[in-house]
């Protein structure tokens, strides 16, 4: 049983988009997450960032609500966020999935476009700049790495929620591919949706987001800007692998 609950109206700050406070979860004796606590605000990009083992995919999976919790609070625009509803405040695109193998990327982009009512330009727009064109008859089970992370890319940008949630999407992505879908997304969140990335890569996180969780151990050690992080860790003007180490 979910030990999930809804977080209280007054406990969102006037700028959050989604809320979390003690969230915890447990497998067997291990604690994977331990009262875990952030806030996404509405248009940012987000960093998730920690090493394997962190907690970054457990943490995301019962952010979406597939998996029971031990503890937690969630509020999503200051009302509480039951499990149940988590489909309808945020898009969760796992790393290494791969959805129906057999199919074509045309189906499965059409499949998307009408479950969630996109436009035929949306369409038209994710398909040219991830420059999918050429893969519309190729089956999802024969796709490289980088095609299929972009396919699932522009799946998720014809979905309307507000908030999404992307394990590693630039993995894969060669440099010139990153910057290109980095602008998009980037575009995508300047029109007012959270973006919030899952990335194992220090560097990486520093140069493509406003700001970071840092989680160790199933704990936030650290949120905000590499700046607001550095002060806490008593480094300013530091490099992030050395602020992380400061705080872990």
């Amino acid at each position: 049983m979910s030990g999930l609950r809804e977080a209280p109206r007054e406990r969102s700050g006037p700028d959050a988009l989604l809320e979390v406070r003690g969230l915890s979860k447990r497998y067997g004796p291990r604690w994977a997450l331990s009262d875990v606590g952030f806030t996404v605000r509405p248009g940012e990009v987000l960093g998730l960032v920690g090493p394997n083992g962190a907690g970054k995919t457990t943490l995301f999976q019962a952010l979406a609500g597939l998996v029971p919790v031990e503890g937690g609070r969630l509020s999503f625009r200051g009302e509480g966020l039951p499990p149940a509803r988590a489909r309808e405040a945020l898009f969760y695109v796992p790393d290494g999935i791969l959805p129906w193998p057999e199919r074509r990327v045309g189906w499965l982009l059409d499949f998307f476009q009408a479950i969630h009512g996109a436009s035929a330009q949306a369409r038209a727009e994710a398909e040219s700049a991830l420059a999918l064109g050429a893969l519309g008859r190729a089956r999802l089970g024969t796709l490289s790495k980088g095609e299929r992370k972009r396919v699932l890319i522009a799946a998720g940008l014809l979905t309307p929620q507000p908030l999404w949630l992307m394990d590693e999407p630039f993995d894969g992505l060669d440099l010139r591919q990153m910057r290109e879908v980095m602008a998009l997304l980037r575009a995508r969140a300047g029109q007012g949706r959270a973006l919030f990335f899952s990335l194992h890569h220090l560097a990486e996180a520093v140069r493509v987001c406003d700001r970071l969780v840092l989680l160790s151990g199933g704990r936030v050690v650290g949120e905000g800007t590499r700046e607001e992080l550095a002060v806490r860790a008593g480094k300013p003007g530091a490099e992030l692998e050395e602020i992380f180490l400061a705080l872990t």
